[in-house]
């Protein structure tokens, strides 16, 4: 039990300090969509133009970005091709993602004076129980149903419960989920799950305690997946973070 909760803290303490970063989702200050028209915006250097999986940036004089190439200086730079993930540059001590969305170029700020992170106060979690630690099992679609790659079988009170499930590149499955704390305690939306991979014989362990938020708990300026109805448990997962507080 002391090793139990020795970890549970440990994990929580981790996640408050990355919840806490000034590069994390606290600190954005804003999502700008980017368009074939030139744009300035208050909270990031230079002139911007969009165009599919890339972007434009044309930067005035004495303004400057780095990269992790190296700095760009006055002038026109092109920045692309962009996938989801995008890149990161650095302008004094902010930071900002340009990343592509659906066809779509955007750039996220992320400043640490933004008013997102100094009015955050912390995520309040559930009491850690080991009775919230569930054993399943993964069961794979013969063939992926779009992004979700099969389903998580576990029991509550007699009754079988799935969740469906995504997979990620290290083998982890990812779950979306919401429950009858959700917009009661928990975060309307959802919360989500991060499983290490499926033993051999499919035998999974799912730890409630660790279900954390998703980004759009913590500013507006984030785009969140919404879990499958089918996600949705008919009972109350009184384990893991609840409404962040935002003051």
């Amino acid at each position: 039990m002391a090793d139990f909760l020795g970890d549970w803290q440990a994990w929580r303490d981790g996640r408050e300090e990355r919840l806490r970063d000034p590069r994390g989702w606290l600190a954005i200050t804003a999502i700008h969509w980017l368009t074939p028209q030139p744009q300035r915006f208050d909270d990031i250097p230079g002139v911007w133009t969009g165009a599919e999986r890339g972007a434009t940036v044309v930067l005035g004089p004495g303004e400057s970005l780095v990269t992790k190439d190296g700095p760009l200086t006055e002038g026109e730079h092109r920045l692309g091709p962009l996938d989801a993930q995008g890149l990161t540059l650095r302008f004094g001590n902010a930071f900002a993602q340009v990343a592509d969305r659906d066809g779509t170029t955007i750039v996220r700020p992320r400043h640490p004076d933004s008013p997102n992170l100094l009015a955050y106060q912390g995520t309040p979690c559930y009491a850690a129980d080991p009775g919230w630690v569930r054993p399943g099992r993964f069961e794979a679609y013969a063939e992926p149903d779009g992004d979700a790659i099969g389903e998580v079988v576990f029991d509550h009170d007699g009754s079988e419960h799935r969740l469906v499930a995504w997979g990620e590149p290290d083998g982890h499955l990812w779950i979306l989920f919401r429950d009858a704390t959700s917009g009661v305690t928990t975060y309307p939306a959802n919360r989500q799950l991060l499983l290490d991979p499926p033993a051999d014989d499919g035998s999974v362990e799912i730890d409630f305690n660790r279900a954390t938020n998703m980004p759009c708990a913590y500013t507006v300026f984030a785009t969140c997946p919404l879990p499958p109805e089918a996600n949705t448990l008919p009972f109350a997962v009184e384990a893991g973070e609840q409404i962040p507080v935002l003051r």
